[in-house]
């Protein structure tokens, strides 16, 4: 539409990716001051305002329409960093005895959008300004609804989760003393690492299926986009399949075993030959990334559940830094070798990620006794 050149195009996520750093950082002093609430209503309006700064790019000179578009791409990604601590932290409000359920189905939903956003985006390609004048007042009524409706204190619920803890404990110290910031904790750290690590490889996976199976494997651009959906599939399949399952399997177990399967998805990508076969071997990717986040989300919220809010938000910040570089290192690493050669060498990810789940638990472990 605007005659955006490869680069500019690339640069587009840039600011993205810089505000939802920005926003999931801020989110989690904000949820303390203001509240989660108010803070997933400012979230909403951002993501308000970036349709309509979307839309407003219509029809604009090229140099305009470029300014606006990164304002609105600027907009979403605040959007998307603002909605961190909320969106993570009421499912374990509303749903305290099956928490990790709770976190998980709320992903399968998150991903559910990541599938039929670019289905819903082609079905309106002939009218094109449907698509984020739809979105635009959708955002807006869901803002409304939110800041009508009538939530938890999240405040008092995370006081009285301290206070509970400390009675269940018999610790009569003073409350920073039971509850230390998460940031001096090593435990914090390690899931902070991991889930970088994890962004990288989901990054890796994602945002390279177009031109690896049509410039590298020589396939269709109908089977590169089978690919990227049965990848993204997989992940919704993948995440309501282990809402189920962790009601009867301890959630670190699956935690463990699914980097073993990012592992494997690595390793047999570059042998992709057949359409049949990238359809096959993205959906398996999809399947190893499903629940991984949801679950180190839902996992280091529990072991700081006087902190859910900031931790949530720095979780999401690092996920969103992750998927951003991972994305940016296969960029710049492709002079230098091909694409079946990265993804091999991206199964070290997985591999680090195994090797600080078992330091994470050990330690989590030592600080629980």
């Amino acid at each position: 539409m605007h005659g955006f050149s490869d680069a500019q195009y690339g640069a587009i996520f840039l600011p993205q990716v810089v505000a939802a750093v920005i926003g999931a950082v801020g989110g989690g002093v904000l949820a303390q001051r203001i509240g989660l609430k108010a803070l997933l209503v400012l979230a909403l309006l951002a993501n308000t305002l970036s349709q309509a700064l979307l839309a407003a790019s219509s029809g604009m000179a090229a140099d305009t329409a470029y300014a606006i578009v990164l304002a609105g791409t600027a907009s979403l990604g605040l959007g998307f960093g603002l909605s961190g601590a909320p969106l993570n932290s009421f499912p374990p409000t509303f749903f305290p005895e099956r928490r990790n359920t709770a976190v998980v189905a709320l992903h399968t939903l998150l991903g559910l959008g990541l599938m039929a956003g670019p289905l819903l985006a082609a079905w309106t390609m002939d009218r094109w300004l449907r698509f984020p004048l739809s979105l635009l007042v959708v955002c807006l009524a869901v803002a409304i609804v939110v800041a009508l409706t009538s939530f938890p204190d999240d405040r008092a619920t995370e006081r009285s989760t301290r206070k509970a803890r400390q009675n269940k404990q018999g610790d009569r110290q003073s409350e920073s003393d039971a509850a230390p910031a998460p940031q001096r904790s090593t435990v914090f750290w390690l899931f902070m690492t991991i889930a970088v690590l994890y962004a990288f490889a989901e990054g890796t996976f994602s945002s390279w299926v177009a031109i690896y199976l049509q410039q590298t494997k020589q396939l269709p651009e109908t089977t590169a986009a089978a690919a990227l959906s049965a990848f993204w599939g997989a992940l919704v399949a993948g995440r309501l399949l282990v809402s189920v399952i962790v009601v009867r399997v301890a959630a670190e177990r699956v935690w463990q075993t699914l980097p073993v399967i990012m592992i494997l998805a690595f390793l047999l990508l570059p042998y992709v030959d057949s359409p049949a076969s990238s359809i096959a071997l993205f959906a398996l990717a999809g399947l190893a990334c499903s629940a991984f986040f949801p679950l180190t989300m839902a996992l280091v919220s529990r072991q700081f559940d006087q902190h859910v809010a900031w931790v949530s938000a720095m979780l999401t910040a690092a996920l969103m830094l992750g998927v951003g570089l991972g994305a940016f290192a296969i960029g710049a690493l492709r002079n230098w070798l091909t694409l079946e050669q990265l993804y091999r060498v991206s199964a070290v990810y997985p591999i680090l990620v195994l090797l600080l789940i078992a330091a994470t638990l050990r330690k989590a472990r030592g600080a629980a006794s």
